[in-house]
């Protein structure tokens, strides 16, 4: 069935494979998926950042703007897993995602919906299910007591935005570990009981049919502004890893008598809470309390006696000014303090505690701290990170970090540090991380960061210009420079970076002295360049050989793309090009020039590079490309010889802002998107078209190529009357199976029928070979055949073959499939074996192939190739192959070593004459 794709306004549709390039994961983060820790978003904007993941293909899909649910869900890939819906849908049916078994991530933002028992039917991998609705008002959502049954994993179950006051016995599933309830119409968090009877022990009279372990990893009531009341045991029976109440106005207090067996974790960011609650952190016995954005000016000691046990203490933007001096000594357990945005400078004073203190993480951020005295951290040995950014901190000494000997990550990062002394870090010999991103440094050199032996990331920043100089750390595996006008790399002995393997630059001008010296990269697996010339590839000998690159991301300043030479990179997987455009001239990018030397290439995402046209030259060589996105391009043309692509085209094929030239060149992109069976494409629905640069009608592309490209209507209306009268005249005659005749009369007029058209016969074949193989010579067929078949000219047969594996659509029927293609084919191409003879399947091509040279002589061409010997007896169950062995259109590679170039000439000759054969 044929899968439209933007045929509706609705779609805002994006597949990406990036995962099985190891490039993207999502992570569930209730409520909101982003990009970055995550990646799906409610509305996909092209901009994607790589972050390299565990591989794996994961498929997601973003849809908005949604008013026929069905019509959407059948543009969308069946092995999608993860789906995100907006628009307006009043009610999801029964098995509405029954076409999706291996969806594991449902996000709904379809406004007011009724959900129906049987919706979530078939949905039996489904991990996280989140409802959402940001509109000012809460909507009213009804939710059936057994909607949630099929979902036997599901781990999340999210409602933002959403009222459930008409929703009774809601059934969670034993899998359930986290709940989220935000922005509802909760008063009482009695009303969880009628919610959800199996969530709270002995809620319910009646026994549940699906008892669940009330034991939940976090229930987050956030937003509820209404929620004021606990109620008597509201909670009885309940046990919790983490209560997230923020932004509610409920008592703390009143947790003690809900019933509730066991909290780890709580957090009250928001609330206006004004001192520590003592009383519920010592009835529970707290691990982790989180009280960001209040009002705690001032910590008592009574309050801290009731918190011995926590070992996460979050009190973030309270405006604290000073700790109190048994504040160390009255948290025995506790191992991570963030401090951040609060008053404790200009002169850090932290209270003496117990030189055992257990203290791994201290966040000091944004306290406008300008002095650290020395041994300020003395009494915290067991500190394992601090953080100090956003202070007013200008000078450091190895003294004011004494003591920290298991320090591993340090963040000084947008402070007045302008020099460093040489042995500022001879006191931190564990450090792993340093970041001094936002300083006023000028002058690093090697020598400064002596001291710690695991260095192994390194982030370094000025306003203005910055000179590095070697030796550079040993362990370094990740560095990133940030410089306003330049970066220049001093080397006089081209010392390398042996281990690093990321890189992040973002400067003007990136220099290196003496002019003949060379920076080396030999384990640079990820490099990213913003704002630098393209000179740094070719005149600044910096990145010429990179034989361990697989993700490059350049972001230009307008600098021009003519110096662009990306050579030394083999295993590049993953190239992001941007802002190459340059303003001063009209020259386009010759992507073809660009890409020439990147075999592996699976990723390639283009932005704003004034491509000017796309043909199939740009794209040659490239036969592993899986995803092509093109983003912000002006005036672009795609020229009529990408139609030989169409069966090589990437998997995914992504358009955004881009403007195409008004021609009837490329009259054919229309019905290649929404048919071409191997290829998806976003975004043409949206595009314009440009007649010329003063063009400002903004034209739809797909309006214009159906209005003006279209043939002549009265020669359309000859052909559809001629084409009747010859089916009514032929109608009687084809009926009489007496007249074998017919069968050549028949073909003799289809060749004339083409031939007075002005067409060629074979301009209606999408494919040059239809291969039929069984599943034990797969390997063979695709690590030998087919490469030496579909390799451009002169190094392979620059064939356009057809595999039933890779270039059949989902949901096809393959017999129909098989039956389709090999009519599209020129010829078909059966590699024999035992296994093959033996397959159900290769004996149905076989008998369609045979089948076709007697149903449509002089049209169809078989060619067998064997590889290894079968006695031709084994054969009579195809009587018409014996012919074909007479006429020995076959090919034997059964006797040892294969001659591909004289398999490859042997098989061209035989289609140019099947080709001669058909027109004639």
């Amino acid at each position: 069935m044929e899968r439209p794709r933007f045929s509706f306004p609705l779609l805002s549709l994006l597949l990406l494979a990036l995962m099985s390039l190891g490039l993207m994961s999502w992570a569930w983060t209730a409520p909101n998926c982003t990009i970055g820790d995550s990646s799906l978003l409610p509305n996909i904007s092209y901009y994607i950042p790589f972050c390299t993941l565990a591989p794996g293909l994961h498929l997601f899909a973003s849809c908005s703007n949604i008013k026929n649910l069905a019509q959407t869900l059948r543009a969308v890939p069946r092995d999608t897993e993860a789906l995100c819906l907006q628009g307006t849908v009043t009610i999801l049916p029964a098995d509405a995602f029954e076409h999706f078994p291996t969806l594991q991530l449902l996000r709904l933002q379809l406004g007011a919906i009724r959900i129906t028992s049987g919706t979530f039917q078939g949905l039996d991998q489904l991990q996280h299910l989140s409802f959402e609705n940001h509109a000012p008002c809460c909507l009213s959502l009804f939710l059936p007591p057994d909607a949630l049954e099929p979902l036997g994993f599901l781990n999340t179950l999210s409602f933002h935005g959403y009222c459930l006051n008409y929703s009774q016995d809601i059934q969670l599933p034993i899998s359930l570990s986290r709940l989220t309830l935000r922005r509802s119409c909760l008063t009482d968090l009695q009303e969880l009981q009628g919610l959800f009877p199996n969530l709270v022990s002995g809620s319910s009279h009646t026994p549940s049919p699906s008892p669940r372990t009330p034991f939940l990893e976090l229930l987050d009531l956030s937003a509820n502004l209404q929620l004021s009341r606990v109620g008597s045991q509201a909670l009885r029976g309940l046990q919790l890893h983490s209560l997230r109440l923020d932004g509610t106005p409920l008592s703390v207090l009143d947790l003690l008598g809900s019933g509730l067996l066991h909290l780890d974790s709580l957090y009250l960011v928001g609330t206006g809470a004004k001192k520590l609650p003592g009383n519920v952190t010592g009835y529970f016995a707290l691990r982790a309390l989180d009280l960001g954005r209040n009002q705690v000016w001032n910590l008592e000691d009574g309050d801290l006696l009731s918190c011995q046990s926590l070992e996460l203490l979050s009190l973030h933007a309270n405006g604290l000014q000073l700790l109190p001096p048994s504040f160390l000594s009255a948290l025995p357990q506790l191992q991570r303090l963030n401090l951040s945005v609060n008053k404790l400078g200009p002169t850090l004073v932290l209270p003496g505690g117990l030189v055992s203190s257990n203290l791994r993480v201290l966040d000091l951020s944004h306290n406008e701290l300008c002095v650290l005295p020395c041994g300020a951290f003395s009494s915290l040995p067991q500190l394992q990170e601090l953080w100090l950014s956003g202070n007013n901190i200008s000078n450091l000494s190895r003294e004011s970090l004494e003591g920290l000997r298991w320090l591993k990550t340090l963040d000084l990062s947008w402070n007045q540090i302008k020099m460093l002394t040489p042995d500022w870090l001879s006191s931190l010999p564990a450090l792993t991380s340093l970041n001094l991103l936002g300083t006023h440094l000028e002058h690093i050199s090697g020598r400064q960061l002596q001291g710690p032996l695991k260095l192994s990331h390194l982030q370094l920043g000025s306003p203005g210009m910055m000179e590095i100089y070697p030796p550079w750390p040993p362990a370094l595996l990740s560095l990133e420079l940030r410089a306003e006008s330049s970066i220049v790399f001093r080397v006089p002995k081209g010392e390398p970076f042996l281990f690093l393997e990321n890189f992040t630059l973002q400067t003007t001008f990136m220099l290196v002295h003496p002019n003949n010296a060379t920076l080396h990269f030999p384990s640079l697996r990820h490099l990213t360049l913003r704002g630098c010339s393209t000179y740094i590839f070719s005149q600044q000998r910096v990145f010429l050989g990179l034989p361990l690159l697989e993700h490059l991301h350049f972001w230009s300043d307008h600098n021009g793309a003519g110096d662009l030479h990306l050579f030394g990179m083999p295993r590049l997987r993953v190239l992001e090009l941007g802002n190459l455009d340059f303003l001063y001239t009209a020259r386009s990018v010759q992507l073809e020039m660009l890409l020439k030397e990147l075999p592996q290439l699976q990723v390639l995402a283009l932005s704003n590079l004034n491509l000017g046209n796309l043909s199939a030259s740009s794209f040659r060589g490239l036969g592993r490309l899986r995803l092509l996105l093109l983003n912000s391009e002006w005036a672009l043309g795609l020229d009529s010889s990408l139609q030989e692509l169409i069966p090589q085209m990437p998997q995914y094929v992504y358009f955004s802002d881009v403007t195409f030239t008004c021609q009837c060149e490329s009259s054919w992109v229309g019905p290649w998107a929404t048919r071409a069976p191997n290829t998806f494409v976003y975004g043409l629905e949206k595009s314009i078209c440009k007649a010329n640069a003063s063009d400002y009608s903004r034209t739809p592309l797909l309006a214009f190529l159906s209005g003006h490209c279209s043939h002549d209507s009265e020669f359309q209306a000859f052909l559809t009357s001629a084409t009747l009268v010859l089916l009514l005249t032929f109608l009687a005659l084809l009926s009489c199976p007496k007249w074998p005749w017919l069968h050549r009369l028949r073909t003799l007029f289809h060749a004339w029928w083409w031939k007075l058209g002005g067409q060629h016969p074979r301009n209606q074949f999408h494919y040059d070979v239809f291969i039929s193989y069984c599943e034990q010579d797969q390997a063979w067929v695709l690590e030998e055949l087919v490469p030496a078949l579909e390799q451009p000219l002169p190094d392979g047969a620059g064939l356009r073959l057809c595999l039933p594996e890779r270039d059949f659509g989902v949901g096809q029927d393959r017999m129909d499939a098989t039956a389709a293609s090999m009519e599209s084919s020129r010829a078909t191409l059966c590699v024999l074996s035992h296994q093959a003879l033996g397959s159900p399947w290769c004996s149905l091509e076989m008998r369609i192939a045979t089948h076709n040279l007697v149903a449509k002589p002089g049209t169809a061409c078989l060619l067998l190739l064997f590889l290894e010997p079968i006695d031709r007896r084994q054969l009579h169950s195809y009587h018409r192959l014996g012919r074909w062995l007479q006429k020995e259109d076959y090919f034997d590679l059964s006797q040892g070593k294969v001659e591909w170039d004289a398999f490859c000439e042997q098989l061209r000759k035989r289609l140019r004459k099947a080709g001669r054969e058909r027109e004639d």
